[in-house]
């Protein structure tokens, strides 16, 4: 529904194509305008189930692929995704999220980008909602309603939303090289250590430690601590 009126009202409709909530935003506002971005090659249908929808994006609104033709996709692949989606669009709804779902980490990104979090409330007994109650707890729009989303992103004082903050893209997939990644780890511990200091020790550069965190928290490895602080999970 939300899909749906969006695009009927002229606005563009990301999402990235996955099961649940990404499939019915796709499904909702194909007639008037979506697009995808997928975390694999543009060739490779996945998840399989989604094969026919894919295809018909492609013809009549908009797929987008950062890997390579022919390239699976694994789960060192959507957080590049995930910041490709909070990139391209001038907000970022949360639908359903768990407490470590993907989804978090993408209305970060977008608030990073100074893009506009919105989320859709939820019993606080539903696991589901567990993510979108937290974040309007942390000051996310809460989100109703189409008319609420257009709303948020009406420009303020003639400045979109999008236009508050420049944007700083993350490294491609191929600047996060191996030997970043096991330089990040070997100094993660179970004492959280600030990023900073992170940075400072491993010698890698500050974007591309970011994209390996992004990795490592989508896979459940690490927890974030207050002051900018990891540690492994």
């Amino acid at each position: 529904m939300l899909a749906h009126d969006l695009a009927a009202s002229g606005w563009l409709v990301v999402s990235g194509l996955a099961r649940g909530i990404d499939t019915a935003a796709h499904v909702g506002s194909i007639e008037a305008g979506t697009a995808a971005v997928i975390a694999g090659g543009i060739d490779v249908a996945y998840p399989p189930e989604n094969a026919a929808l894919q295809r018909d994006i492609a013809e009549r609104g908009l797929l987008i692929a950062e890997m390579p033709p022919g390239t699976e996709p694994r789960a060192r692949h959507f957080p590049h995704r995930n910041r490709i989606i909070a990139g391209l669009t001038a907000g970022t709804v949360v639908v359903e999220a768990a407490p470590r779902s993907g989804s978090l980490i993408t209305a970060r990104l977008a608030g990073e980008y100074g893009r506009e979090v919105m989320a859709v409330p939820g019993s606080p007994l539903d696991p589901r909602a567990q993510g979108c109650n937290l974040l309007i707890r942390e000051g996310a729009t809460l989100i109703q309603s189409a008319a609420d989303i257009v709303e948020a992103l009406s420009p303020i004082g003639g400045v979109a939303a999008a236009d508050r903050e420049a944007f700083t893209p993350m490294p491609s997939p191929a600047d996060t090289d191996e030997a970043a990644r096991h330089a990040i780890l070997g100094l993660l511990g179970p004492v959280p250590l600030p990023i900073d200091e992170l940075i400072r020790q491993s010698g890698v550069g500050a974007p591309i430690v970011q994209m390996v965190l992004l990795e490592l928290e989508l896979a459940g490895r690490i927890d974030r601590h207050a002051g900018g602080r990891i540690s492994l999970a």
